[in-house]
């Protein structure tokens, strides 16, 4: 029987168990064990976070009159925001804004390190956001949550950093498939929006994630999906020219949604130092739009499965129950039209307040109330073929997603794996590649993407790109050079040099600033003349650098500089001017050398 053997001087029972897992459980087997437990991880995530937000919500909105508005829509969503921005300042004291975008950040910057309190954290922020009626997702913050999870389990048995992008990669599966039973959809989603390269050592783990996270939480929540569909007109042939048409206006949907977004967002940003300001004004903003639009109220589920399984205008007219629109068939075409145009604002103004949640289940509301609008107009003027306003606004949600996310796989899976429509799977693949194509033309990459991609810092299934953003300036930095000052004369330089182990020496200011660089090539004809040792000056010798480099600057342009100077070393400053030390050519060469093959293994 194979036990643990005897505990060295000093090791913990844990430090044992990881010594006794490397001698006896080979590497990929125990990726395969970490990505079942992420899953499962991630299913009890998905669970809690659904289960805390329907409870408040029931708390709260259990006693409301359908037929009439309810005055305490103005109260409920600024009490969430605020209670969640205490949470976030004085329990969290970090940012867990941009759930997605963050993850990005860490896969590109950080080495796939998350904090460890991103386990949970988000989850109960979020809980608390949605639960008071935030206009916002539960997705972001559970995909945040399980690529914690994965992070920190990778951490805590000493993966390596390519493990760690895997395990990432499996939480943030896992806490798609989890929250939506539909496992394929969470695999292609890791593919598409965090661009997890599929290879062999890749699939089966992010695969074993989804579908432990799919079993478990058909375990926990049973059979039930989240929407329910059932597919009344079978899709013809002749409608293609509106699902090509629906495709194209769910993308200029989704840059109406990204371009007012990020409006929004900088429009806040402004108001970073003063929260109780954006309280006020995104709170004002929130609970006066879905006092207006009661449909605006939290994730906006209940209305989107109202309209998929409406057949008659008292069930779709139900969506305008507690507003100032109930009881009024007609003006149901303007109702729909004003809650898409104010679901980005009310969705900036939650998260602008200090709310915490996502994009996800907002794109999938504007799809589906997008696509209801398109197919009623398109019945009410009788532009074509008659068109189902169920099936449409279930190809809405495929078409808007595609085109916010930057990821027609995921809009085309998901929807067809939650709702069980496949029977209409033809015209989702129509719809999410037409409403990706027509984005595209305006936007390079998805809202979750965009702020990195500013930056330089978005990871892309490019592996020269996504080397090159992988790789740390600072870590190919070299610290150890020998400065001389301006007035430092010949004669106590060749004392320098003869100490350095470079062939150049930067000469310095008395605040560290770089004047120029002496290279002991180009003073090889005074080097050596003794009486020439009081004469010159370090100032005299010196010459500028060929260029200099930012210590924020991406890789990317770091070696267009070097191949623009044909440089075998350059300086690096900081903000302030100062120099932080020198990048050699031959060294950043090699590292790009060993990841491009790291990469490249299966």
């Amino acid at each position: 029987m194979i036990g643990l053997s005897a505990p060295a001087a000093g090791q913990s029972w844990f430090e044992q168990l990881l010594d006794w897992r490397e001698k006896h459980i080979s590497e990929r087997t125990f990726v395969l064990m970490l990505a079942f437990a992420v899953g499962f991880f991630c299913a009890v995530a998905a669970f809690t976070l659904h289960w805390i937000i329907a409870q408040i919500a029931l708390l709260l909105t259990s006693s409301f009159n359908e037929k009439t508005a309810n005055w305490l829509y103005l109260v409920y969503p600024v009490v969430g925001i605020y209670l969640t921005g205490l949470f976030v300042k004085y329990v969290v004291k970090d940012n867990i804004s941009h759930g997605i975008t963050r993850i990005l950040y860490a896969i590109s910057s950080k080495r796939s390190r998350l904090r460890g309190h991103n386990c949970w954290s988000s989850v109960l922020a979020s809980a608390i956001t949605i639960g008071f009626g935030g206009s916002v997702g539960a997705e972001a913050p559970i995909v945040l949550t399980g690529s914690a999870i994965g992070s920190n389990l990778g951490k805590l048995f000493r993966m390596d950093n390519r493990t760690l992008v895997l395990l990432v990669g499996c939480g943030a599966a896992g806490a798609i498939a989890g929250i939506f039973k539909a496992p394929i959809a969470g695999l292609v989603f890791t593919l598409e929006v965090l661009m997890i390269d599929l290879t062999m050592a890749s699939l089966l783990p992010i695969l074993i994630s989804c579908v432990t996270a799919t079993c478990f939480t058909y375990i926990f929540s049973g059979s039930t999906s989240l929407f329910t569909f059932h597919l009344d007109a079978a899709w013809t042939v002749e409608r293609v020219p509106a699902n090509i048409l629906l495709g194209v206006t769910c993308g200029l949907l989704s840059l109406y949604f990204i371009r007012a977004m990020t409006l929004c967002e900088d429009m806040f940003s402004r108001f970073k130092d003063k929260p109780y300001f954006k309280l006020v004004i995104g709170g004002s903003m929130l609970s006066m739009l879905i006092f207006l639009f009661p449909s605006l109220y939290g994730e906006g589920y209940h209305d989107i499965n109202q309209l998929l399984n409406g057949s008659t205008e008292a069930d779709w007219n139900g969506i305008m129950h507690n507003s100032l629109f109930s009881g009024h068939g007609s003006l149901l075409v303007i109702y729909v039209f004003l809650v898409v145009i104010t679901k980005v604002f009310a969705t900036s103004a939650t998260n602008g307040g200090g709310g915490c949640g996502g994009t996800f289940a907002p794109s999938l509301f504007v799809g589906c109330f997008g696509g209801f609008l398109f197919a009623r107009l398109w019945n009410m003027y009788e532009v074509g073929v008659y068109v189902p306003e169920k099936n449409f606004a279930l190809l809405g949600m495929a078409g808007v997603m595609s085109g916010v996310m930057h990821a027609p796989l995921t809009g085309i899976f998901l929807i067809a794996e939650i709702t069980g429509g496949y029977a209409l799977f033809l015209p989702l693949m129509i719809v999410s590649v037409c409403s990706y194509l027509t984005i595209i033309i305006f936007e390079p990459h998805s809202i979750y993407g965009m702020r990195l991609a500013r930056e330089g810092k978005l990871i892309t299934h490019h592996t020269d790109h996504a080397v090159l953003t992988l790789m740390s300036l600072d870590s190919v930095i070299d610290r150890d050079y020998t400065p001389v000052s301006p007035d430092m004369e010949l004669g106590t330089i060749v004392h320098k040099i003869s100490r350095s182990r470079n062939i150049f020496l930067p000469v310095l200011d008395a605040a560290g600033n770089l004047l120029g660089e002496i290279y002991i090539t180009k003073i090889r004809h005074v080097v050596f003349r003794i009486e020439l040792y009081h004469h010159f000056t370090a100032s005299q010798l010196m010459t500028p650098p060929a260029a200099t480099l930012r210590d924020d600057e991406p890789m990317t342009e770091v070696m267009q500089v070097f191949d623009r100077t044909h440089a075998d070393w350059l300086p690096v400053l900081d903000a302030d001017g100062h120099l932080k030390g020198y990048i050699s050519r031959q060294r950043m060469y090699g590292m790009y050398r060993k990841m491009v093959a790291d990469m490249s293994e299966d």
